[in-house]
């Protein structure tokens, strides 16, 4: 006799390793939305922590964890969970960000006015505690030329997003050279093929900003997102002003030279301020910033 099986409405993928001191604020987050049709699979990249003994303590059979090496690439932890989720509308929550109750509802009813990914606003918080709110969007910044030209202008934590376009694209990017950068990636593809994406002005969820190599996290993702570029540049040949994709190209380095220059790392930020001055010299920010720099200043 076959049994039936109830489908939720949204599968939350959680990817983590050794998160279990934020892990248990995302679940708790997740379990006190008004929206509770929901599962959430946590993936465990085999934590040395109490991951498992967290998770286990909600006794929520909405709640499972399964275990995977995802080698130092999210993508692939996040791929993973996909795989294994039943529901038409998937979430991404980092185990270290957490959710407002209204959060999963308030996407839904976005979504039922025919969107097919919708992102909210967040607070960010950190390092030292310091909070500010991020509007992403708007729609006209959604589309394909808009985010290669213009950057990402969305969240992973704050989405919900059909499922079957998400496998329609194969999901997440696992290519070495696109980690940090794998979620722009993502949403370029599903604005390349016609993805209707929308915006919630209202913070919905918190992102935390950790202590730590800052200088290297602005490096590395400045690298990661000049590669998402230089991969998808290729659309936009010949049908582009070279002016602007070089100053795409300079924004990205500034991005880098930014990233220093809030770590403290103010000698380190001048080649790539040069750099980016090289491709594009006519952006009146570049040169407040280099101000700053030079004053020693953080943005």
């Amino acid at each position: 006799m076959t049994q039936n099986v109830l489908i939720p409405r949204i599968s939350i993928v959680i990817p983590t390793f050794n998160h279990a001191h934020f892990l248990r604020t995302a679940l708790d987050s997740i379990r006190a939305q008004t929206f509770g049709d929901w599962e959430a699979i946590v993936v465990n990249n085999f934590s040395e922590d109490d991951t498992i003994a967290v998770v286990d303590s909600y006794e929520d059979p909405r709640i499972r964890l399964v275990n995977f090496a995802n080698h130092g690439i999210i993508a692939a932890a996040r791929n993973y969970g996909l795989s294994l989720t039943r529901a038409p509308f998937v979430a991404f929550l980092d185990s270290d960000d957490f959710w407002y109750p209204e959060k999963l509802q308030r996407c839904m009813d976005k979504l039922a006015q025919g969107y097919d990914l919708v992102c909210h606003a967040e607070i960010w918080v950190g390092p030292s505690e310091r909070r500010r709110t991020v509007l992403y969007g708007p729609e006209a910044r959604a589309t394909y030329e808009s985010l290669l030209l213009e950057g990402n202008c969305i969240s992973t934590s704050a989405v919900v997003v059909r499922r079957e376009l998400l496998e329609k694209v194969g999901g997440f990017s696992v290519q070495p050279e696109f980690v940090t950068a794998e979620d722009y990636e993502l949403w370029l593809k599903l604005a390349r093929d016609g993805a209707r994406i929308g915006f919630i002005d209202e913070v919905q969820g918190e992102y935390l900003i950790h202590d730590g190599n800052q200088s290297r996290a602005a490096l590395r993702n400045m690298q990661a997102v000049m590669a998402v570029f230089e991969h998808h540049r290729a659309a936009l040949e010949g049908r582009t002003p070279a002016r602007r994709l070089h100053r795409r190209e300079a924004v990205i380095l500034y991005s880098g030279a930014r990233g220093l220059q809030d770590s403290g790392q103010h000698r380190q930020a001048w080649p790539y301020f040069f750099k980016a001055l090289l491709r594009c010299p006519w952006v009146p920010r570049f040169y407040a910033a280099m101000l700053l720099n030079a004053l020693g200043r953080r943005p």
